[in-house]
């Protein structure tokens, strides 16, 4: 082979030269790199150099998060705010002087004529507190010294979509990171076997208002903090099983190469979705342990699964509801119970009946279990949809069947636990059950007493990207102190 001239072989090995001083500085930069990324996740938890982040505050009162997301809307006015003259002018026109030429949805202003309506159901106070609530609410109604009702949430969007978004990142922009992820990221995981934000589905899936997967994206947070999907059944995660003819022995072996892989990667690169590959790819080897044994409702008591109504091995409300007493038992921080169906355009008196009648009994299950075990001070369970619904009527109109069409100027949530006030109704709306009256709380407001409730600063919890600072709130939200105890 002819040996290549003296010049070119100087430039080549100068060249050389240059490519193993960046490979190594490379290499050098990456490992400071991995070791930064790998140490983000006890970041949250310590602090740079053992000192407390400037996010954190003192007195935090909860420890984790249990979101039940009624996907479609919340019908306040059916369920905990109840409007005497809405029965008392049943169909009569609501008035422009109370709706002001505020914006309606497509659907309704196409209907032209907006009949105020009632509710069917009768309402009664509950508790030593005396809190007014639906008679719908059979079973949580025993927990109404616990609840704190607000009355008055408002938000910034009429659709689903966009006001589902706003309600789980904080804004209508795509790619933001959800509650949940947010959350992790400053706490960090109490259980190193199981996911620290643990998302289940239940309800209608076809049609209506389907969750979308963004709502629990980690967006440009690390991705270990995305919130990982429980199915109902048998197999709540996919895979987590080792496929036939291949033992602990060799699973172990191919995750270690795997991993040698993604660390050299890493360091290359530094790349922080390679570190959350390597997190993932370890976290699912410790889940092929916990979560079959987290999984298995037969092995509660036959007393409590009839307390609440759930049936192993089957999908439905119910079994998520104990799946999440389970995962708050085992330090999961942030548990998302998304059911869909709540979108009640029409047959109110019958739809909405069935669907109380669906939750009720395994939501006053859960609040029982934890209250028992003392969980109950240091875990906030949220019940909530993305807006509330209209006073007036959407379709025909009849004693035993209306429509309510999506409402964002009021609606309603209930918080219980973790140092909420309970036994207390915040906010007030007018007597046409159409705007805030008194006390309006913002979906940011929430968010941000939440997280203060956690010992986190809203407005310190921020991370760079793209040049700007980002936070679960946006550019809005205050710490509602009325709400906390």
């Amino acid at each position: 082979m002819n040996e290549a001239p003296r010049e070119s072989r100087d430039v080549l090995a100068a060249d050389l030269t240059r490519r193993a001083f960046l490979g190594a500085g490379g290499l050098g930069l990456g490992s400071i790199a991995l070791s930064s990324l790998m140490a983000r996740h006890g970041l949250a938890a310590a602090g740079a150099g053992g000192d407390t982040p400037a996010y954190k505050i003192a007195g935090a009162t909860a420890k984790r998060v249990i979101l039940i997301f009624a996907s479609g809307g919340l019908s306040q006015h059916d369920l905990f705010d109840e409007k005497p003259l809405l029965n008392k002018r049943r169909g009569e026109e609501l008035p422009d002087s109370v709706r002001r030429g505020q914006r309606l949805t497509g659907v309704t202003e196409k209907q032209g004529a907006l009949p105020v309506v009632g509710s069917c159901f009768t309402f009664k106070s509950f508790g030593k507190s005396g809190l007014r609530l639906s008679e719908l609410f059979r079973e949580m109604g025993a927990f109404a010294d616990d609840i704190c009702l607000v009355r008055s949430m408002q938000t910034d969007h009429v659709l689903h979509e966009a006001a589902m978004s706003i309600m789980f990142t904080g804004s209508t922009q795509l790619g933001r990171p959800s509650w949940g992820s947010w959350a992790t990221y400053a706490l960090g995981s109490e259980n190193q076997d199981l996911p620290e934000f643990v998302v289940m589905l239940s309800g209608q899936r076809d049609g209506g208002s389907p969750s979308h997967p963004r709502m629990w994206h980690s967006g440009y947070l690390p991705g270990s903090h995305q919130g990982c999907a429980f199915r109902g059944g048998k197999e709540p995660v996919f895979f987590i099983a080792n496929p036939q003819g291949i033992d602990a022995g060799t699973r172990r072996r191919i995750l270690d190469a795997v991993r040698a892989l993604n660390e050299r990667e890493a360091a290359t690169s530094g790349d922080p979705e390679v570190t959350a590959r390597i997190h993932a790819y370890e976290m699912a080897a410790r889940m092929q342990t916990s979560v079959p044994e987290l999984a298995d409702l037969s092995k509660e008591p036959a007393d409590v699964l009839e307390q609440y109504g759930a049936e192993p091995g089957k999908e439905s409300f119910a079994n998520n509801c104990l799946l999440a007493r389970r995962l708050a038992e085992r330090g999961v921080r942030f548990i998302q119970l998304m059911d869909s169906g709540w979108d009640h355009h029409y047959n109110i008196p019958v739809i909405l009946r069935k669907k109380m009648e669906e939750v009720d009994k395994p939501i006053a299950a859960l609040l029982a279990d934890l209250k028992l075990s003392g969980l109950l001070e240091d875990t906030v369970v949220i019940f909530c949809g993305e807006f509330g619904r209209t006073s007036y009527c959407e379709g025909p109109m009849a004693f035993d069947s209306y429509g309510r069409d999506h409402h964002q100027l009021c609606g309603g949530l209930m918080l219980v636990g973790g140092g909420f006030r309970g036994g207390f109704a915040h906010g007030e709306t007018d007597e046409w059950g159409w705007d805030v009256l008194k006390d309006p709380v913002h979906v940011h407001d929430v968010q941000a007493t939440v997280l203060h409730a956690l010992g986190l600063d809203h407005l310190r919890l921020v991370t760079r990207y793209q040049g700007r600072d980002f936070r679960l709130t946006d550019v809005g939200g205050n710490v509602v102190k009325a709400l906390l105890s």
